[in-house]
C-alpha cells in the first residue's frame, strides 16, 4: 500500500506548492527534495506490495519509508493548516515575506524534521537499489500516467453480478426439496469449500420468485463466526419487521414465535462455522413447526450441517465449475465489455491457461476475470499477469487466494487505499456506499484530475473494485444506482491481513491509523493512536453503537482526525457538550453525525473547521436549529440534512456554499422565519449537481423564486418532497416551476395535486433518464407529460410507488416512453395493464430485455 500512500502525498504536495501558502513556501527546498526522491521510487513502489512477500528485509524497508510518508503528510497538513490560520488576521501581500517572531520555533522545528525525513528518504532509496539492484533515474511521472491510462477502464459499472453458471439444476433441486416440506422443520445444507459458491446457491433460492410465492416468511441470518445467540434471534426478528435490542433470551424467543407461528417460513443460516451445537438447540426451540417451513445451512463443515439437523439425503456439495463452465464465467467477466464475447482472439489462450489454474473455484475465476476486465486487450499485459498468477500458486498452492491476493497487487495504487477500507467493517457486514466514498474524499486518496469532481471519482473508484469482483452488490434502487455492497468473507480475510501488515488497521485497534467505532471499544485506543486518520462507525444492519461518555471525550484528542463518522450510535451524555473542542480538529475533512443521539444542536466550535468538505446531520430528529456559522464552510461540497424532522430552514447566507455539488434536505425559509434561507440563495450554487428539496408551504415560494431552479445549469439529480405539505397555494406554486433542461433524473414524493405539475414533460426535460413518483393524491397525468410524436421522453427507468388513485394504462406509458426498459410498480392498484403481476399490492419490476422470473 506504501505507492498508494506515496501517490497521495506527491499529489497533495505538489498542489501545497503550486498556492504557495507562505509557510510551506519558508520549507519549500525541503518539500520539493522529498517530492523528488518519492517521484523517483514511485514506478518501483507499484511493484512493491508483490515484491516485499519474497524479501523480508525489502519488508522492513518498505515498513520505514511508509511511516516516514505519513510523517511528512502530517508536517504539511500542520503547515497549510498554521497558513489559513494566518489568512484570516494578515493580507497575503504582508504575510509573503518575513515570518512572526513566534513561528521561529515552528519553522525551526519543522525544517530539521523535514531535513531527516529526506536523509532517510534517500537511504532508503539507495537501500532499495543496492539490495535488489534498482535504477530510478528517470523514473517520474511514470504512476500518474499509469493512473490516468486505468481510469477509463473503472469508470463505470461493467459486469453484471447477479449473473452465474451452472448453478441452474442446484437451485432446482433445492426448491423441490423445501416445497416438498410438511412435517416438523426440514433442514438443508449446502456444504463446500470457500470459493464454491454456496452463498450465491442459497440467494438464488432465497430470492427466486416461487419461493417468494410460497413461503409466508423469509429470513436471511449471516451467522459470523463471533456471534451469541442473542445476536442471531435479534437477526431474525428484524427480517420480520421487528426491531428489538433487548438481550433477554426468553423474550426474543416469545416473539419470534408469535410472528411465525402458523405461517410457512424459509430461514437461510448462511456461513455457519461453530461446531456447538447448543445456539442452534436454543434457537430452534422458538421455532414452529410443521406448515412446510424450512431452514437451509451453508457451512464448510459437514459436522456443523450434521448437528444441525442435515440429512445426507438432504445435503448439497456444489462441484467444481466444469472446464466449459468455468471459460463461460472467466468470458463473462472478463469480457463484460463486449457481452461476454471474446474480440481478440489471441487472448484466448491466455484466457483458457489462466482459467485452468483456478481449478474450478468460482471465486478465483471471478478474481482474475476481474483482473482481466480491466486491463488492456493486449497479449504482453495477459501474458505478464498469466506469469504472474503462476508465481503466486508456487507461492500459495490455493487458487482463491492466489487469485484475489493477485487482484490486489494489480490494483491502481489510489484503489489499494479504498480496498483497504473495508478492513474496519465486521464480517457479513452491509456496508454503505455513499460512507465509503465520503471516507476516500475525506483522506484524500482519490486522484481528482482533469476537473472531474471527487463525488465523481468516488463512484469511479467503487466501480472499479465492485468490475473486478472485490466487493459485490446488496441493494439497487430503481434504475440501477448501487446503494450497498458487501464483501466475501475471503476478499474480507485478505484485507484485513494487508491492513493489519500496513498499520492501515490493526484487529486490536492499537497503534493503527483506522478505527472502527463500536460499542465495546476500548478507550485506550485512543490513549495509543494520536495520530489517528480515521474514526468510523461500522455497526452492522439495524444496529447501532452505545458509546461511553469516557470514549466520546477522547475523540477531540486526536489532532490529526480526517474522518470522523459517529452515525448510528447513542452517547450517555449530550453530544453537543461532547464535541465543544471539535474545532480543534483542524484537519477534519468528512464529520458525519448522522442518526446520532442526542443531538440537539451543533457545537459552536463548528466554524473553526475550515476544511470540511462533507458535513452530514442527516435522521438527527432533534436537531432544531444550523448555527449562522456554517455559511462560512466554504469548501463544503456535500450538505445532508435529510429527514431532519426538528429543522424548520437552513440559515441564511447558504448561498454562500459556492462548492456545494450535493444539497440534501433543504428546507426554503418562510416569510416569517427572517434568519432563514430562502429558495432564491441557491441561484449562485453554480456546481449543485444533486438537489433534495422539501417543500411544505406556498409561501416558500416567492413569485419571483419560481425560476431558481433553471439557473442550476450543473444539476443533475433533482428530488422534491411534499411530505406534511399545507394549502392549495403549495400545488399552484409547483406548477409554476421550471426545473433545468439537463435534468437526468427526477424523484417527486407525495405530490399533494390529483394532476401531475405540467413541466414534468419531454419537452421541458427532453434529457431526462430517470423518474420516480411516489405516494400522495396523483390521479391522473397533466396532457403535456404525454407528449407528442415530435417530442417522446428518453426516459429509461420509471418507478411508480404508493399512488392508490393514480390511473393510467400500460399503452400510454409505452407510446410516450419508446425507451423504457425498466419499470418498477407497487400499491397502485387503479393502472392497468402493466406488465407487472399484483400492481396494487407488492407489485414488481419489468425489464425489457427479460421478465423477472
Amino acid at each position: 500500500m506504501v505507492d498508494a500512500l506515496v501517490s497521495v502525498f506527491v499529489e497533495r504536495l505538489l498542489k501545497a506548492l503550486v498556492t504557495q501558502s507562505r509557510i510551506v513556501f519558508e520549507l519549500k527546498d525541503q518539500f520539493e527534495k522529498l517530492k523528488s526522491e518519492l517521484q523517483l521510487m514511485q514506478s518501483f513502489l507499484m511493484d512493491a506490495d508483490r515484491l516485499k512477500r519474497k524479501h523480508q528485509t525489502l519488508r522492513t524497508i518498505i515498513g520505514s519509508l511508509r511511516e516516514l510518508v505519513y510523517e511528512a503528510e502530517d508536517i504539511l497538513a500542520d503547515c497549510e493548516s498554521r497558513s489559513k490560520d494566518e489568512e484570516q488576521f494578515v493580507g497575503r501581500c504582508t504575510m509573503c515575506f518575513s515570518p512572526s517572531f513566534s513561528e521561529l520555533p515552528f519553522l525551526y522545528q519543522t525544517g530539521k524534521r523535514l531535513r531527516e525525513i529526506n536523509q532517510k528518504v534517500t537511504d532508503i532509496k539507495g537501500n532499495i537499489s543496492s539490495y535488489l539492484g534498482v535504477s530510478f533515474f528517470g523514473q517520474t511521472s511514470t504512476i500518474a500516467e499509469a493512473q490516468n491510462n486505468q481510469i477509463s477502464r473503472w469508470s463505470s459499472s461493467l459486469y453484471q453480478h447477479t449473473q452465474v453458471v451452472g448453478l441452474e439444476e442446484h437451485t432446482q433441486k433445492i426448491k423441490e426439496w423445501i416445497f416438498a416440506a410438511n412435517h416438523g422443520l426440514l433442514a438443508v445444507g449446502i456444504v463446500g469449500m470457500g470459493g464454491l459458491g454456496k452463498t450465491t446457491t442459497a440467494q438464488r433460492v432465497f430470492n427466486d420468485r416461487e419461493v417468494e410465492d410460497h413461503f409466508e416468511k423469509r429470513m436471511w441470518v449471516s451467522v459470523s463466526q463471533t456471534f451469541t445467540v442473542e445476536q442471531i434471534m435479534r437477526s431474525l426478528l428484524k427480517n420480520l419487521g421487528d426491531g428489538s435490542v433487548t438481550d433477554d433470551k426468553d423474550e426474543l424467543l416469545h416473539k419470534i414465535h408469535q410472528y411465525l407461528q402458523g405461517k410457512r417460513y424459509l430461514i437461510v443460516m448462511d456461513d455457519v462455522w461453530s461446531k456447538d451445537y447448543s445456539w442452534w438447540h436454543c434457537v430452534s426451540e422458538g421455532l414452529p413447526r410443521g406448515n412446510g417451513s424450512s431452514v437451509i445451512i451453508t457451512t464448510r463443515i459437514e459436522e456443523v450441517a450434521r448437528k444441525m439437523g442435515v440429512t445426507e439425503e438432504r445435503t448439497h456439495s456444489p462441484k467444481l465449475l466444469s472446464e466449459d463452465n468455468s471459460w463461460l464465467l472467466f468470458r463473462k467477466i472478463a469480457f463484460a465489455d463486449t457481452a461476454g464475447e471474446c474480440t481478440h482472439p489471441e487472448l484466448a489462450s491466455v484466457g483458457k491457461e489462466i482459467v485452468q489454474k483456478c481449478k474450478g473455484l468460482p471465486l478465483a475465476i471471478k478474481a482474475v476475470g476481474g483482473i482481466m476486465l480491466c486491463k488492456s486487450p493486449y497479449l504482453s499485459e495477459w501474458r505478464r499477469i498469466a506469469d504472474n498468477f503462476r508465481e503466486e500458486l508456487v507461492e500459495n498452492d490455493d487458487s482463491v487466494k492466489a487469485s484475489l491476493q493477485l487482484s490486489y497487487d494489480e490494483l491502481p495504487s489510489f484503489l489499494k487505499s479504498c480496498f483497504l477500507c473495508f478492513s474496519l467493517y465486521p464480517e457479513d457486514s452491509v456496508i454503505s456506499k455513499e460512507q465509503l466514498i465520503h471516507w476516500w474524499i475525506g483522506e484524500g486518496f482519490l486522484p481528482v484530475r482533469n476537473g472531474r469532481s471527487a463525488l465523481e471519482v468516488g463512484k469511479d473508484c467503487f466501480s472499479g473494485l465492485m468490475n473486478r469482483c472485490l466487493i459485490e452488490v446488496v441493494d439497487k434502487t430503481y434504475n440501477g444506482k448501487i446503494v450497498t455492497c458487501k464483501m466475501h468473507d475471503m476478499v474480507r480475510e485478505l484485507a484485513i491481513n494487508l491492513a493489519e501488515e500496513d498499520t492501515f488497521s490493526t484487529s486490536d485497534g492499537l497503534k493503527s491509523r483506522h478505527l472502527a467505532l463500536k460499542s465495546d471499544i476500548d478507550h485506550r485506543c485512543f490513549q495509543t493512536n494520536l495520530k489517528l486518520r480515521a474514526l468510523l462507525s461500522t455497526p452492522k444492519t439495524g444496529e447501532i453503537n452505545k458509546v461511553a461518555s469516557r470514549v466520546a471525550a477522547k475523540f477531540c484528542e486526536c489532532q490529526y482526525l480526517r474522518v470522523l463518522d459517529l452515525s448510528k450510535s447513542i452517547f450517555e451524555t449530550h453530544l453537543t457538550s461532547l464535541l465543544d473542542h471539535i474545532g480543534s480538529l483542524r484537519h477534519l475533512t468528512y464529520l458525519s453525525l448522522s442518526n446520532t443521539h442526542p443531538l440537539i444542536q451543533i457545537p459552536r466550535s463548528f466554524d473553526q473547521l475550515s476544511n470540511l468538505q462533507i458535513l452530514d446531520l442527516s435522521y438527527c430528529q432533534n436537531l432544531k436549529v444550523l448555527p449562522s456559522s456554517i455559511t462560512n464552510l466554504r469548501n463544503l461540497i456535500v450538505l445532508d440534512v435529510s429527514h431532519c424532522g426538528s429543522l424548520e430552514c437552513l440559515p441564511k447566507g447558504l448561498g454562500r456554499l459556492s462548492n456545494l455539488q450535493a444539497l440534501l434536505g433543504f428546507r426554503p425559509a418562510r416569510p416569517d422565519q427572517s434568519k432563514g434561507c430562502r429558495i432564491s440563495e441557491l441561484r449562485t450554487l453554480a456546481r449543485l449537481v444533486t438537489l433534495d428539496l422539501q417543500l411544505t408551504h406556498g409561501d416558500a415560494i416567492g413569485d419571483d423564486e419560481v425560476d431558481v431552479l433553471s439557473d442550476l445549469q450543473q444539476l443533475q439529480v433533482l428530488t422534491i418532497s411534499y411530505f406534511g405539505s399545507h394549502g392549495t397555494d403549495l400545488t399552484q406554486k409547483i406548477n409554476k416551476l421550471s426545473p433545468p433542461q439537463q435534468l437526468l433524473e427526477l424523484c417527486v414524493k407525495f405530490f399533494p395535486g390529483d394532476m401531475s405539475p405540467s413541466w414534468i414533460n419531454p419537452v421541458s426535460l427532453p434529457l431526462l433518464r430517470h423518474l420516480s413518483i411516489s405516494s400522495g393524491n396523483l390521479a391522473k397525468m397533466n396532457p403535456s407529460f404525454w407528449g407528442n410524436e415530435k417530442n417522446v421522453w428518453k426516459v429509461e427507468a420509471l418507478m411508480l410507488e404508493a399512488m392508490s388513485d393514480l390511473q393510467e394504462n400500460w399503452t400510454s406509458f409505452q407510446l410516450a416512453m419508446p425507451l423504457l426498459r425498466v419499470i418498477s410498480i407497487s400499491w397502485c392498484p387503479n393502472l392497468s395493464s402493466f406488465p407487472i403481476e399484483d400492481v396494487g399490492f407488492r407489485g414488481g419490476v419489468w425489464k425489457k430485455e427479460r421478465q423477472r422470473q
